[in-house]
C-alpha cells in the first residue's frame, strides 16, 4: 500500500494541484474541495504549520546601515545641482545613512523556510498585490497555533457535488 492517494492524476499534476490547494488554505484560511483531496491537503498543511511553529522564534535582529533619500517638509526628495566633467548640469538626490533593524534567520529556520517554499506558491490578492505565503505562514498562522498540539484543520462535509456526486467538503483552519 502506498503512502499517499494518487487522486487519478499523474505525479506532476497531482503535486501541482495539492500545492495550489495548500497555498489557498494557508492564505485564505479555507478551501472547498472533494473529501479525498482535502484529506491529502490536510496532511501536507499540518506538517507545514508544525514546522513553522517549531521555527517561529528562531531568529536574531541585526542593525544594518541603509542609504535613504533626504526628504523635505512636504515629503519630497531633496535635490542639489551638480556639473559633470563635460560641463553638463544635472540634479542629484541628497542621501543620508540610517540604520534599520533586520530580522536574520538562524540556519535551522532558514532551512525550514526553504522546505516550506518548495510546497507553497506565491499568491496574489484580488487587487493584484503579491502575498508571500511563507511569510504569512510564519507571521500570522504560526503564532495563532503556538500552544496547540496538532489538529490545525477541520473538515466540514457539504454534500455531493452536482454533476458527478463527489463528496464535497470545506477544509478550514481551526
Amino acid at each position: 500500500m502506498s503512502g499517499y492517494r494518487k487522486l487519478g492524476r499523474t505525479s506532476d499534476q497531482r503535486k501541482a494541484m495539492l500545492r495550489g490547494l495548500v497555498t489557498s488554505l494557508i492564505v485564505n484560511g479555507k478551501v472547498e474541495t472533494t473529501d479525498t483531496r482535502a484529506k491529502e491537503v490536510r496532511r501536507i498543511a499540518e506538517k507545514l504549520i508544525t514546522t513553522a511553529i517549531r521555527e517561529q522564534d528562531n531568529f536574531t535582529v541585526k542593525d544594518v546601515p541603509v542609504s535613504a533619500a533626504k526628504l523635505d517638509a512636504k515629503g519630497r526628495k531633496m535635490l542639489r545641482s551638480a556639473t559633470s566633467k563635460h560641463d553638463a548640469k544635472y540634479d542629484v538626490v541628497e542621501r543620508e545613512m540610517k540604520t534599520k533593524q533586520v530580522q536574520v534567520d538562524n540556519p535551522s529556520r532558514l532551512a525550514a523556510r526553504r522546505e516550506i517554499m518548495k510546497v507553497l506558491y506565491e499568491n496574489h490578492t484580488a487587487e493584484g498585490k503579491r502575498v508571500n505565503s511563507v511569510n504569512h505562514l510564519f507571521n500570522e498562522i504560526a503564532p495563532k497555533y503556538r500552544n496547540r498540539q496538532g489538529g490545525y484543520t477541520r473538515i466540514i462535509k457539504i454534500g455531493p457535488r452536482r454533476g458527478d456526486a463527489a463528496n464535497m467538503v470545506l477544509l478550514e483552519l481551526v
